[in-house]
């Protein structure tokens, strides 16, 4: 049985109860793993829990029908303040932390957490999308990670704890997250009619990285056809730089004229790019680790063309890695798709 309906994070929540059945419960959280797992959901329900009006917290076990639990999910609790980045920003705005500039440190979520709960339970506070704080947002929480009010919970959540400053780390506890099992993702896909077809759901699942948010971004038919063109480039005994940047940009910009579409489409060809130069380092190594047959067909096709020797493949890898990371820091698209592609031609 999955807790709450969420699936695959039994092992967290079973952390948080031997937490508060200890009295040992942290004051400051960061949730760690891959997009599109749970994690948001599983802290929304947390706060329900940890709220709830008829069960004991140390159950983690809300009834969900109570007005604190009700409120909790309609997103109206008093004492619950959820932050996230808006779709037409790069960061996490300063003012939804500490306030507008004339109100600074009157309102935000750092004031709202420091405020003595409405209901008498807790101040709970969830900021998602937390990879993208900038230096000066991060700095703003300092303050209140330091000095954590009584019975207040802060909870952070990204996909790695790499991408928070060492100030947000150590004063954080971390709680990771695993990536969904495939059986998980397909059965999601399916019952939350996202995908109608159940082989279909299957096929999408191999390939999500244990993510359905992964996984329904990868029904775009679009993609598989690039994604071969692609593959069937970097495969290749040589490769043209300048039209591998050419035809990455023109399907970059198809995905449309929100920055955000196009950011998330260079994050699929970056990923595909990865997936390829992973597995050619194994195959390199003498170890296989994929059952995609067409992944595995091109990686074979690189290795017997013979161009990249496996110290080149690593270096190619962390090109793509490099250039996912630029992805959210305002990097001009066109000369890091440009620069990304002179490397992987070098």
């Amino acid at each position: 049985m999955s807790w709450q309906n969420i699936h695959g994070h039994d092992e967290v929540i079973e952390q948080f109860r031997r937490a508060i059945g200890r009295g040992r419960l942290a004051s400051s959280f960061l949730f760690a793993g891959p997009s599109g797992i749970g994690k948001r959901t599983f802290a929304l329900k947390l706060a329900q829990a940890m709220l709830c009006q008829t069960r004991a917290e140390s159950l983690l076990d809300p009834c969900g029908t109570c007005p604190s639990c009700r409120q909790v999910m309609a997103g109206t609790h008093p004492d619950v303040d959820l932050v996230a980045k808006p779709a037409d920003k790069s960061f996490i705005p300063l003012e939804l932390l500490i306030g507008e500039r004339e109100h600074r440190r009157q309102e935000g979520l750092c004031h709202n957490i420091a405020v003595k709960p409405s209901l008498g339970g807790r101040r709970i506070a969830i900021i998602n999308d937390a990879d993208f704080l900038n230096a000066e947002g991060a700095n703003a929480l300092l303050k209140t990670l330091e000095e954590p009010p009584p019975r207040s919970v802060l909870i952070l959540i990204g996909t790695s704890p790499a991408k928070q400053l060492p100030t947000i780390r150590s004063r954080c506890q971390l709680i990771r997250f695993q990536p969904l099992p495939i059986e998980v993702v397909a059965q999601l896909l399916v019952s939350g009619g996202l995908i109608a077809d159940a082989s279909e759901a299957q096929r999408l699942a191999r390939y999500s990285e244990g993510s359905v948010q992964r996984a329904v971004e990868l029904a775009d038919p679009d993609l598989w056809t690039f994604r071969n063109a692609l593959l069937e480039r970097l495969a290749a005994a040589s490769l043209d730089s300048l039209q591998l940047a050419q035809t990455t940009s023109a399907f970059v910009e198809a995905a449309g004229k929100e920055p955000s579409a196009r950011r998330n489409r260079l994050r699929q060809v970056l990923a595909f790019a990865m997936d390829f130069y992973r597995q050619l380092l194994h195959a390199q190594c003498g170890e296989s680790r994929t059952q995609d047959v067409e992944l595995q067909r091109f990686v074979q096709q690189a290795i017997a063309a013979g161009r990249l020797a496996p110290e080149q493949s690593t270096v190619r890898l962390d090109r793509c890695l490099d250039a996912a990371g630029q992805i959210d820091r305002n990097a001009n698209q066109t000369t890091l798709i440009e620069s990304w592609a002179d490397a992987l031609g070098a």
